[in-house]
């Protein structure tokens, strides 16, 4: 199709436009074109123009005339009447399939579902479609089944039992017959793979492949929520035997490969709880006669020296992606030995390390740097509190640490020397953290500083107490470092044409072309979600710019975000916030990190509990070594894998967190809290308690003084009679109902003045 002459398409109509993009990709076949490409071949130089244009677009996306894939890249849609693809099953029976080709999801009726599982591979037949009706299909073979699990609770009546599942993809019942219930007794927590499901039947067969435990006991309770999401909870022997032959013994020959800092002052900072400890920093003064410079060096653990690539070890560790953290415990992505001993940087043992080493000024000003296989050893283990008490005692903490003291130190550990004596070294890394902190912001980096809700437990994982984790500067002074090394080595991968570049291992990695690198990726927010979060902060007074370039916009949300905290819906506030942001992920395409404002980044310095980790050091040390180009499909499957595992360990962690609310408010039955609303939904209210943040639901039926009708622009419920409002933000006092640790559910009811 040639190029549209002219200036410009002046007074196109919607009609003439569609039919302009429709002979467009028609004349394309199945070449893929970018939106700036379809605006200059057809001519729209308006911004009326290519507004309308994009209109056009969806709605041909929504007629599946055109796919879209990545965003902003489209391409015609070739299909037949007959579809391969993944059957996603849905609760309200709204079931869905995903083509193989991509597109929107397709609509199959539980009619037409032929028993499908959710995965499960499935051929479908499309149906006619009805005019100002969403396109149907229908499956008419099952290709392959999902290897899925189910989890729950036993329920045994003479020689058949069925399964109590919370899994609400599954409406029916699984039955399993006695001889498939593996020894399992009534009210066991198990998990259960169906065998069959005959077509004639209205329930599914199933068979016992795992005993948990007996119900409402901890143990099998955390283990039945890492099952619920196909997360393991112990480790393949042949896995643990291999690294359990690892050598503890560093060889000569590799230490002097290396770069050796054992003599340079060097601590770790982490959570009192932690064995894992996989960073440290290092900093000594270099002798300058104009102005003074520190060496800062952030060392990592070198796990990819341990860890061969494609050995039994590696393959878990790729396979699980991430270590998961639940209220009571740690399931590692490596075996034991690896991670709290042979990489842990423990203090006073040599150990292999990865490091980014900085020269700085004493704002911290980058003058050089390099990267380099290193061998440290940590002179001291601190954890968070002990550092905080030194700059606390010093006057170097911000004011807002004063104001909000949180946990205090234990006393000094006997068996480390006093953090006192470290005191100059600490005060000099906070100071320059702050410097970086405050370029970060000013560059336009969103400040996001919620509290997260922890558990104090008994040895059998009974909730004792509720307290709030919150980032003080000891903790930030760790997370300044640890960003902008990996900001560094990312660029350092990144960046093209920039000149020579910055050293990795004394080599230039910077050429005319970068070569395939794993990055972090956080994508701008949703202009809808965006304009939906001005309307609701502005009823606590609160002022929000939607538009404007990314700097404005990310300023605008810091300030909104800081006169939040001085409002007592400021965690809520947060939270809404954080919903109207896209989710940060792994991929081989850069787009740069909107939240830290930064144009390139990566994860580099977590390898022991994150996979994507140890991809970029094996990566970094390959080009560093003069290797060629990875094969960019396989790296990109590998982060799609990496970003599915962390979303599903997160699933996982807050499960746990549910599950441990209900269970420290079920003896508070009958109690009366105040609370604030922080879900508005078409069945209910979330409530969340202000003295404790758990949250529970206020069910629509008990909202029995009106009918309430739900308004999802302004998140509220409304009296037709009464018209009380129910808003997202609205304090509100309630009574604990009900408490279900089954479901994991608190039901509260709103007491009434």
């Amino acid at each position: 199709m040639a190029k549209s002459k002219g200036k410009g398409t002046k007074r196109v109509t919607r009609k003439q436009l569609v039919a302009m993009v429709e002979q467009l990709f028609e004349h394309k076949g199945g070449e893929r074109l970018e939106l700036k490409e379809i605006f200059r071949t057809l001519n729209l130089n308006t911004h009326p123009a290519k507004m309308l244009c994009m209109d056009v677009l969806e709605q041909l996306l929504e007629e599946d005339f055109l796919t879209e894939k990545p965003k902003y890249t489209y391409a015609l849609k070739h299909q037949s009447q007959v579809l391969e693809g993944v059957f996603q099953r849905k609760a309200n029976g709204k079931n869905t399939f995903l083509p193989d080709e991509g597109g929107q999801p397709i609509l199959v009726a539980e009619r037409n579902a032929l028993h499908a599982m959710d995965g499960d591979r499935v051929r479908v037949t499309m149906m006619a479609r009805r005019r100002g009706h969403v396109r149907e299909g229908m499956v008419t073979q099952i290709l392959k089944r999902a290897d899925k699990t189910f989890v729950g609770r036993l329920e045994v009546h003479h020689d058949l039992a069925y399964l109590v599942t919370e899994d609400r993809t599954l409406a029916n019942d699984i039955l399993i017959p006695r001889r498939n219930m593996k020894g399992a007794k009534q009210g066991d927590k198990v998990t259960v793979r169906i065998q069959e499901w005959p077509a004639d039947a209205k329930n599914p067969i199933g068979k016992v492949m795992e005993v948990l435990g007996q119900s409402g006991e901890n143990e099998t309770e955390m283990h039945a929520i890492l099952a619920e999401f196909g997360l393991p909870y112990t480790y393949p022997k042949q896995v643990e035997d291999a690294a359990n032959r690892i050598s503890d013994v560093i060889p000569e020959e590799e230490i002097a490969r290396r770069e050796d800092m054992r003599d340079v002052m060097t601590f770790t900072i982490d959570p009192r709880d932690a064995k894992d400890f996989d960073d440290a920093i290092s900093i000594r003064e270099i002798q300058n006669s104009k102005f003074k410079i520190y060496e800062v060096g952030v060392h990592i653990a070198d796990v990819s020296y341990y860890v061969q690539e494609g050995s039994i070890i590696d393959k878990e560790a790729q396979k699980r992606g991430t270590s998961v953290y639940l209220v009571d415990r740690t399931i590692p992505m490596l075996p034991e030995r690896l991670c709290n001993y042979l990489c842990s940087l423990r203090p006073d043992e040599d150990k292999l390390t990865y490091s980014v080493v900085f020269l700085m000024d004493e704002e911290a000003n980058v003058k050089d740097w390099h990267l380099a296989k290193t061998i440290t050893r940590s002179n001291r283990r601190f954890i968070y509190e002990e550092v905080q008490q030194v700059l606390e005692a010093h006057g170097e903490a911000s004011e807002e640490d004063y104001q909000n003291p949180g946990d205090h130190v234990d006393p000094e550990r006997p068996e480390y020397e006093p953090a006192e004596h470290f005191a100059n070294e600490l005060i000099t890394l906070n100071r320059m953290a702050k410097a970086l902190r405050r370029r970060r912001f000013a560059e336009g980096a969103v400040d996001f500083d919620r509290q997260e809700t922890r558990f104090d437990i008994d040895k059998d994982g009974k909730p004792l107490g509720v307290y709030f984790k919150v980032a003080k500067d000891a903790n930030k002074l760790v997370e300044e470092f640890m960003l902008l090394a990996n900001r560094t080595v990312a660029e350092s991968i990144g960046k093209q044409g920039k000149g020579k570049g910055q050293r990795v291992n004394g080599k230039s990695v910077n050429g005319k072309s970068s070569k395939v690198f794993v990055y972090r990726i956080h994508e701008q927010p949703d202009q809808n979600k965006l304009m939906n979060l001005s309307e609701f902060v502005l009823k606590f007074g609160l002022k929000l710019k939607p538009t404007g370039s990314n700097a404005m916009v990310s300023q605008s949300l810091n300030k909104m975000l800081h006169e939040a905290k001085n409002t007592k819906a400021s965690n809520l506030i947060e939270m809404v916030t954080l919903r109207a942001m896209m989710k940060a992920k792994y991929s081989t395409e850069n787009i740069g990190h909107y939240g830290l404002s930064f144009d390139y980044y990566t994860h580099f310095t977590s390898p022991i509990r994150r996979y994507p980790d140890l991809m970029v050091h094996r990566l970094l040390f390959r080009y560093a070594e003069g290797g060629r180009s990875v094969m960019k499909r396989t790296y990109e499957d590998l982060c799609e894998h990496a970003s599915q595992m962390e979303q599903t360990a997160a699933l996982a962690e807050r499960a746990s967190i549910k599950y441990k609310e209900v269970e420290f408010m079920q003896d508070r039955i009958g109690q009366e809290y105040e609370g604030t609303i922080s879900g508005v939904t078409e069945y209910g209210l979330y409530v969340e308690i202000n003295e404790n943040k758990c949250e529970g639901m206020v069910p629509l039926r008990d909202l029995d003084d009106d009918y309430y009708e739900f308004d999802e622009k302004q998140y509220c419920l409304w009296g037709r009679r009464t018209h009380r409002r129910y808003s997202l933000g609205d304090e509100v006092r309630i009574k604990i109902a009900s408490a279900n640790l089954e479901r994991k559910q608190l039901n509260f009811a709103i007491v009434r003045e």
